[in-house]
């Protein structure tokens, strides 16, 4: 199953007004619980950081969501996002432009060959290392573009079943495919990911898993049976809002159940590396 065609269908209907991208926004931060633990490792830079200036990048923007964030925190933080669409750096670029926040704005870029030495105080990279085979490249390159002191938070699918290689009730036994078929790995040993960051010289690691027992049914209930409801048909567009009044509770207490969690494992990571 693909992301991309959902994706589109989204941008389209909340992409008519400011306010529908607005909402758009906040449905996102309330129903993908990367994002809770996403926001809560940025607010442990952000108190140390608050008032001053900064220089962020991130790297993978996407639908500008964590920009939008980000550059809502602090008008003296400078926000960057690069992506390798250009009708969402396009769409990005005209959103903010519409609400006038002058600063974030965003670039173009292939991470595999993008750096700005010695310019960012931090760097954000969101579910995007998993489409990128040349990895380590990329992180020589997020270790070039930061400042000494600097921190990076990456949020990945780990190799516990992130991107439901390892779901064999459902797409092996049904003969289809992986679920996010869009990866170039199944997800990254929470070991791994630090001796590669290591290895291009990052001097301090951490990883912690997310996505754990509550986690995991939260996702099933808030994301995949959805995206695979719309995959089948976009009549269930009409359906979703019924179906999101009698989930949407059982999934905010979940979310926050695996945020609170100390997770022995779990099929997401967050990683901190600090130069």
């Amino acid at each position: 199953m693909k992301y991309d065609p959902i994706k589109r269908s989204l941008g389209e209907v909340f992409n008519k007004s400011p306010f529908l991208r607005k909402t758009f926004y906040t449905m996102l931060d309330l129903l993908l619980l990367r994002t809770w633990h996403v926001k809560h490792e940025f607010r442990k830079w952000a108190k140390k950081h608050k008032g001053q200036s900064a220089n962020i990048l991130d790297a993978g923007s996407g639908f500008g969501q964590y920009s939008y964030f980000m550059s809502g925190m602090d008008k003296n933080w400078k926000v960057k996002g690069v992506d390798v669409k250009t009708e969402q750096i396009d769409d990005c670029n005209a959103f903010f432009t519409k609400i006038s926040r002058k600063n974030a704005y965003f670039e173009i870029a292939d991470l595999v060959n993008y750096s700005e030495p010695n310019t960012y105080d931090f760097i954000l990279s969101v579910d995007v290392m998993e489409h990128i085979l040349e990895d380590v490249e990329v992180f020589k390159n997020f270790y070039k573009s930061m400042k000494s002191g600097a921190t990076l938070l990456i949020s990945t699918p780990s190799d516990q079943g992130g991107s439901d290689a390892h779901d064999h009730d459902h797409e092996e036994h049904d003969g289809i495919d992986s679920f996010i078929d869009e990866h170039v790995r199944d997800g990254y040993n929470i070991d791994e990911i630090q001796e590669k960051l290591k290895l291009v010289g990052f001097s301090s690691t951490s990883a912690r898993y997310t996505y754990g027992t509550p986690g995991k049914i939260s996702w099933k209930l808030s994301m995949k049976y959805p995206i695979l409801m719309l995959n089948a048909s976009k009549v269930f567009f009409i359906i979703l809002p019924f179906y999101y009044i009698l989930t949407f509770p059982f999934a905010l207490l979940l979310n926050y159940m695996d945020l609170k969690g100390n997770h022995k494992t779990g099929t997401g990571l967050n990683v901190v590396a600090i130069k």
